[in-house]
């Protein structure tokens, strides 16, 4: 639609499509509730109130708000394509997601990023990206590519690409890494804002990486962390993903002073509580069971994330920006009923509209293992071990020194004092390169688990009691073309394929859900009591997350950023 259109159909000189008549409308603007319609045009709002339309629907009272926006998420977490990924989250309300592609970045380089691009056309939801910063994250493990800053520069004249990802590589920017700064002054010199990604820092140190330019974070764990990044000039994504929640924490910073600078993300957020949970949505809810008012919690799931990343036709309900609306009956616990997305219905009663969404995209996968050289023997050369210590429900680790479980001259497993071996084995250039340590709060008593989701260079990673069932779940994640595996006395008890770059499956999001069912089934039948141990154990592996992590190249003290041996 023209603009001289859209003009006068909100002036009513020329019937709009659609009139949601009877509404109450949630102003994001002014914080209040008012009732009336919202007429649409063109895919865009022409007005509010009463407007003559070719086809009116009653709303009855109920409430309609904008759609909802994810600020910061990574598609390959739910382990489904961007199709079934949009179909799962948009009968949630969510009609915006920000994502970050960095997990196929690290597999499949540009290509990837190609490939999500390519994936987000004719969605019935708005995909947006950032770009990849940290590719690989760290120079203490293998990647399947390495994107500079000359790499990134084709894609930022793409309108979809609203950012820099996340710069995990906060020590790179404080001690000015010449390829991170070129980094941030591209984003910089197209408008884009840059992503943060600083677990923990603090003092003087925060204060270089704000002055970087850097804008966001959500890596926050306590309101003390968030209210000093807050105080720094940064906003805060609340982050409430499968294996890190953060919101309980983090909703003492919340009030009517600082809320304008905050905004929800589910970051990673794996198929079962996409299914059982929801998206933003539930975020939403839960903030205000908390004690948030419904208005707040609503204007950080969409005008604060538009505001942020520069999407001034998106996140209110007002003339002229694009018609995304959710519609719900209960201001108190808002459950989408009908979602709009460019006025047209996409979601009705928790099933998105047929027709909608393309088929997916094809793509190769990456899985380079050599079976013979899978040994996961460790020699004892001395008596003390620094051990990963799982932390329930975040994706940070602590470290501690334990006495070393020997056999003889060789390390075991011990499952009585919940010490499991953990390795990463290479898997992108078949150099056979293996990382090997211990782990503490998997909770399995006996046979393995293994996956080539392990953020974000994403080789395989693989725990458990016996090496011969480690050597067994590694090799068929291999001969899966990637996925997740479980399995015990050489059986192979639960497996999730996962043929696209070794992250996700072509399925939908419902089967894939299924699949992790079974996997987490088998894993607590084997000892394990964590929620989702698969999440848990795909972070081990990721060097720029306090404490203690393992890659291919051995074991990384995360506060020194430097590998650190395995015996004490």
């Amino acid at each position: 639609m023209q603009p001289d259109e859209l003009i006068q159909a909100a002036r009513g000189l020329r019937p709009c499509d659609l009139l949601l008549a009877n509404g109450r409308i949630v102003n994001v603007f002014s914080g209040e509730v008012h009732p009336g319609g919202v007429a649409v045009a063109g895919g865009r709002i022409a007005g509010l109130g009463d407007y003559p339309a070719r086809r009116v629907v009653d709303l009855d009272g109920r409430f309609v708000a904008p759609g909802f926006i994810d600020s910061h998420v990574h598609i390959e977490s739910s382990m489904a394509g961007v199709t079934e990924f949009a179909r799962a989250v948009v009968v949630h309300g969510t009609t915006a997601v920000v994502a970050d592609p960095h997990e196929i970045a690290n597999v499949l380089g540009k290509a990837g990023i190609r490939y999500m691009l390519e994936s987000a056309q004719g969605q019935p939801i708005n995909v947006f990206y950032t770009l990849p910063a940290c590719v690989p994250a760290t120079a203490m493990e293998t990647a399947g590519a390495r994107l500079d800053a000359s790499d990134l520069e084709e894609f930022f004249d793409d309108p979809r690409v609203v950012g820099l990802g996340e710069m995990m590589n906060y020590p790179g920017v404080l001690h000015g890494d010449p390829d991170v700064l070129k980094k941030i002054a591209a984003a910089q010199r197209h408008g884009r804002p840059v992503d943060g990604h600083c677990p923990g820092l603090s003092g003087r140190d925060l204060m270089a990486y704000a002055a970087a330019g850097i804008l966001t974070d959500h890596e926050c764990t306590h309101a003390r962390e968030a209210q000093e990044k807050l105080a720094a000039g940064m906003r805060i994504m609340i982050r409430q993903a499968t294996g890190a929640r953060n919101l309980t924490a983090l909703l003492p910073i919340v009030n009517a002073k600082s809320s304008r600078r905050l905004m929800w993300c589910t970051d990673d957020r794996h198929p079962h509580d996409l299914v059982t949970e929801g998206h933003i949505d539930a975020i939403v809810r839960e903030a205000i069971r908390q004690g948030v008012d419904p208005i707040i919690a609503i204007q950080m799931a969409t005008l604060n994330p538009a505001e942020c990343f520069g999407l001034s036709h998106l996140g209110a309900i007002a003339p002229g920006r694009q018609a995304d609306f959710v519609v719900f009956s209960d201001l108190s616990v808002p459950v989408a009923e009908d979602v709009y997305c460019r006025g047209v219905l996409v979601a009705q009663g928790g099933t998105p509209a047929p027709g909608l969404a393309p088929p997916p995209v094809p793509v190769a996968s990456s899985m380079r293992v050599r079976p013979e050289v899978l040994d996961f023997t460790i020699r004892r050369a001395g008596d003390r071990i620094r051990v990963i210590e799982v932390v329930p429900d975040q994706i940070i680790t602590r470290q501690s020194v334990e006495d070393a479980p020997a056999r003889g001259d060789l390390l075991v497993s011990d499952p009585a004092r919940d010490l499991l071996k953990i390795g990463v084995v290479e898997r992108h250039q078949a150099s056979g390169r293996m990382g090997i340590g211990f782990v503490r709060g998997l909770g399995l008593k006996r046979g393995a688990m293994a996956s080539s989701v392990a953020h974000d260079s994403h080789n395989i990673i693989v725990a458990g009691v016996a090496d011969a069932d480690m050597r067994t779940a590694v090799s068929a994640v291999a001969e899966m073309g990637g996925g997740l595996t479980i399995v015990a006395d050489g059986r192979i008890l639960a497996r999730l394929p996962l043929p696209v770059a070794g992250l996700m499956s072509q399925e939908p999001v419902h089967a894939v859900s299924i699949g992790m069912d079974r996997l987490v089934r088998a894993a607590r039948n084997l000892g394990s009591t964590l929620k989702d141990p698969f999440m848990t154990l795909s972070f081990l592996a990721l060097p720029v997350i306090p404490e203690l992590k393992l890659t291919d190249l051995g074991l990384v003290d995360v506060r020194q950023f430097r590998h650190v041996p395995l015996f004490v």
